[in-house]
């Protein structure tokens, strides 16, 4: 079965790879929390590739939840943002701009290499 930590069932994670980020967990939840809040905010920010690729999982779960409009959603979205003014704005905009679209809010741009430490660099911004 796998390790209960008491809060919820736990099976073993066959295949399932998730973005360490080199952080601990918690630490990790709060980058990928405030890179969302701050894509959101922005449309368009400039992070590592790896942080891209973690995050847009969660920016397209928050576009998704402001889609369906309902006040369960809004809460859940206002529970994984931290600035309420956004989630209020998405849940505004959102319906008409992606209204049509299923899934692929974001889109990942490559650019050169950060200067000091030659990391990987992108832009990530909202289709």
């Amino acid at each position: 079965m796998g390790i209960d930590n008491g809060s919820r069932f736990f099976a073993m994670r066959h295949g399932r790879k998730v973005p360490k980020l080199n952080r601990p967990p918690d630490q990790r939840r709060a980058l990928l929390r405030g890179l969302t809040t701050q894509l959101l905010k922005y449309g368009r920010i400039k992070t590592t590739r790896a942080r891209a690729s973690a995050m847009r999982k969660y920016v397209d779960k928050m576009i998704t939840l402001a889609k369906d409009g309902s006040l369960h959603k809004r809460r859940q979205a206002l529970g994984f943002i931290y600035e309420k003014q956004i989630v209020h704005a998405l849940f505004a905009e959102v319906p008409e701009r992606y209204g049509g679209r299923e899934g692929g809010y974001t889109r990942i741009i490559r650019t050169l290499p950060r200067r000091g430490d030659n990391a990987p660099m992108a832009y990530i911004e909202l289709v």
